[in-house]
């Protein structure tokens, strides 16, 4: 009689799949939880001891790894040794597995987790068995996903077998599911030992969406999201309305909320193409909002906003009479949102900013690489910073530093940001030279320049930035210094009164 091996940890399915298998005369042989529930179903089955002969052991780590379970699923069936082999040692092939692992990513999400917990959750017979059926796919099917189950039941029914191409692609689809499940295994244990910088760099992530194409029409792309995601991610932001996102729309809205996390009072951001547009704080959400606007009202049209309170109705009618792609907020005030909403194609989504941000590696691709860095989450103290002119910022002049340095770590560098204490008044972005980026961000903030300090990611290489900025109204700058050529630059800010600060961090972003 034709046999199949069942042993799940997800039930989805299984009794139906189970019921499919007896009805065409396959036996049944199953294990613990799994032979439970099937028998409550008054499906017959066979146990595991009744095959092997030898009783499950060692609280249940011995059970499956058997001669006559491995041997049932490797046993080649076109050759005359493997089967003279599985004769002699009461061997009856296996044709059908049915397994999916012990719940070790569910395990180890949990807050509470002991490490001891996650260690017994560490499945060795599943991915045993997996691998066993997989490998030998000419003759036996391998099943790991219950969506599966359908089309196996299929083509049993219709030709009283699965089809070689069906069982290939079964096989692949068990071998990407062993690698994800050890690879998140082996990141666990990678992070429980402090390793740094481990010789091989395991990476699993779920398909999340196919996009409709990419940064271009003529590219295909996907959407992946990692198999622990953070809760406060652009993958794991919960869509409420709208078209479905796009390929830069996820990038402009992963830029966005890196951004609002630098904020902890009410704050508006603004993104276009990677690049903060407006930012604004205020005592309201509202507030913000109109100085994330003012900011720039002209490239907010189009734009990724992102705003670290619920959005209340008085933000929503403002923010209805613009064009919008994307309104990102913690919730929707039910007013506020049945008025967005009446924009067919505004995307609308909820996000927890309850999440602290967590160290996690940053992944960039290179044609034929990867690079891996640390986030850019340092931890900013304005108090630590050094005054390095003979003025010293006021206390206003600081509030603004310190609000246009939480904005300019998230421009592209060359990064310029001219800023009050409440909003971004001009951005420059991209540049090749830094005086370039300085010209561009203090011509859009030329109108209001009152209390406007100015902050640079990386250090002046020349003092002509610097001079540029004076003569055209800054009168604090915050940089991080570092340049063989800073104290032309400190002279330059004491020739014209200007109070200058270094933070001696960098925060170029490419």
């Amino acid at each position: 009689m034709t046999r199949a091996l069942i042993s799940v940890s997800d039930k989805t399915g299984i009794v139906e799949f189970a019921q499919g298998l007896i009805q065409a005369g396959i036996e049944i042989i199953s294990t613990g939880g799994t032979k439970k529930v099937l028998d409550e179903a008054a499906i017959p089955t066979l146990s595991i001891e009744q095959v092997t002969g030898f009783p499950e052991m060692m609280d249940g780590r011995v059970k499956t790894l058997h001669p006559k379970i491995h041997g049932g699923l490797l046993g080649r069936r076109d050759l005359t040794s493997h089967q003279a082999a599985m004769k002699e040692h009461d061997i009856q092939a296996i044709d059908y597995v049915c397994v999916n692992l012990y719940p070790f990513k569910e395990t180890i999400s949990r807050v509470d987790v002991t490490e001891a917990a996650a260690i017994e959750n560490i499945d060795i017979g599943g991915p045993s068995m997996l691998r066993s059926a997989a490998k030998n796919f000419a003759a036996v099917t391998v099943v790991v996903d219950p969506a599966d189950y359908a089309l196996v039941l299929t083509e049993i029914e219709n030709e009283q077998q699965t089809t070689l191409a069906t069982r290939k692609r079964l096989a692949a689809k068990v071998f990407r599911h062993t690698a994800a499940y050890d690879a998140v295994i082996a990141e666990y244990l990678t992070n429980l030992v402090d390793e740094a910088e481990p010789e091989k760099l395991t990476l699993t992530y779920d398909l999340k969406q196919t996009l409709r194409y990419g940064e271009n029409s003529h590219q295909t792309a996907s959407f992946y999201q990692s198999a622990l995601p953070s809760s406060y991610s652009i993958a794991s932001a919960h869509q409420l309305h709208g078209k479905e996102l796009s390929y830069n729309n996820i990038k402009d809205a992963d830029a966005a909320i890196r951004i609002a996390r630098e904020f902890e009072e009410p704050t508006v951001v603004a993104l276009k193409h990677m690049n903060p547009c407006g930012i604004g704080s205020g005592t309201t959400i509202s507030e913000a909002y109109q100085s994330a606007y003012e900011a720039d009202p002209i490239s907010i049209f189009g734009g990724v906003l992102v705003a670290n309170r619920e959005i209340d109705m008085l933000t929503a009618q403002e923010m209805h009479k613009l064009f919008l792609e994307i309104i990102i907020a913690p919730s929707f005030e039910k007013e506020a949102f049945e008025l967005l909403a009446k924009k067919k194609n505004l995307r609308l989504l909820t996000l927890d900013f309850s999440d602290e941000p967590k160290q996690t590696p940053e992944l960039v691709s290179v044609l034929g690489g990867l690079l891996v860095q640390e986030q850019d989450i340092i931890a900013e103290v304005p108090s630590e910073w050094q005054v390095v002119t003979e003025r010293k910022p006021s206390a206003e002049e600081m509030n603004a530093l310190a609000f246009a340095w939480k904005a300019v770590k998230h421009v592209k560098s060359n990064a310029i940001v001219v800023a009050n204490g409440k909003q971004t008044l001009g951005i420059g972005a991209g540049q090749m030279n830094r005086v370039g980026s300085v010209k561009i961000a203090l011509e859009q903030a030329k109108n209001q320049m009152n209390g406007a300090v100015l902050a640079s990611d990386a250090y002046f290489p020349m003092n002509d930035s610097v001079e540029y900025a004076a003569q055209h109204g800054i009168k604090a700058i915050v940089q991080p210094g570092g340049s063989i050529r800073d104290q032309e630059s400190i002279d330059m800010a004491n020739k014209y009164g200007v109070a200058m600060v270094f933070t001696n961090v960098r925060h170029f972003r490419h």
